[in-house]
């Protein structure tokens, strides 16, 4: 069956607001923490063999159906020692490592839809932000500390911060649906990507464009489970990866700020990932 091809960059339609697991959310989850959250902790208490996971997320069930909840626990409390527990996108069932390379930690995750002519949602691929939480510090800590997360979460200036410093941010993308072509990955990029570089940068980045675009070439194959990470690294690098192979960088400040903005900006591809993302990266500076 022939691929199907569209661009990412559909209408924007109100994406489903799912539960974020606890384990890996805690000051979402402290705010928001639903039955959903608590059946997939149980699912993995249940399923889990290594003491240390039982241990964390029976913690962490305990903390959601305590009755005292007047002081919320420090993200370090809920942490996993190893680090090494994936976080689940629910609806897709992708799962996410909680630390990138060294350094970056998972902040939020979200899902990317596609309604096919008004009648059907088709889920494209789902997403995890990960941040570098000693940058956010750097950067950040001087003008925000005094503000708690929750005063941060939404706050404009906050997230224009986040997109304009020089802070390692990845958002890496796992494919989720069968079907996608590499072609309709690099239109979509043309339109999503193209609107931000217009919106930030004028009209005349038609070259900055297309030397991103270009990237990704006919030959790469992007099968479901596929992940492409999009890494801005110190310096303004944008570098990208397909399932661990790097397939170019540009050094690009407008770039980055215009890749970023689809998943922080004011029209993000998943509304609630956003609220999450925000919330965990404020969560940074109060610690």
């Amino acid at each position: 069956m022939a691929s199907l091809r569209f661009p990412f960059s559909f209408s924007q339609t109100q994406p489903p607001h799912y539960s974020r697991p606890l384990s890996s959310f805690p000051v979402a989850a402290a705010v928001g923490a639903t039955a959903v959250g608590a059946t997939a902790a149980f699912a993995v208490l249940t399923s889990s063999s290594s003491s240390s996971h039982r241990q964390f997320l029976e913690t962490a069930l305990n903390f959601l159906f305590s009755s005292d909840r007047t002081s919320l626990p420090a993200w370090g409390t809920l942490s996993l020692a190893d680090m090494s527990v994936p976080v689940v996108e629910s609806k897709s069932g992708a799962t996410f490592p909680s630390v990138l390379g060294d350094s970056q930690k998972l902040c939020g995750i979200g899902l990317r839809r596609k309604s096919v002519f008004g009648l059907k949602n088709i889920d494209v691929y789902a997403f995890g932000v990960y941040a570098d939480d000693n940058d956010i510090k750097e950067c950040l800590a001087g003008k925000f500390e005094k503000l708690s997360a929750l005063e941060l979460k939404g706050n404009k200036e906050f997230t224009e911060d986040i997109l304009e410093n020089d802070i390692s941010v990845t958002v890496s993308l796992q494919i989720v649906y069968g079907r996608l072509s590499i072609s309709s990955v690099r239109s979509a990029f043309e339109e999503s990507v193209g609107s931000r570089l217009q919106k930030f940068g004028g009209s005349d980045n038609k070259e900055l464009l297309q030397r991103f675009t270009a990237q990704f070439k006919d030959e790469i194959k992007i099968p479901k489970g596929s992940v492409i990470n999009i890494s801005r690294e110190k310096g303004y690098v944008l570098r990208t990866s397909i399932d661990g192979q790097e397939v170019g960088s540009i050094q690009s400040k407008l770039l980055c700020k215009s890749i970023l903005d689809l998943y922080l900006g004011e029209e993000p591809f998943d509304k609630q990932a956003k609220e999450d993302i925000e919330l965990n990266l404020a969560s940074y500076l109060q610690k």
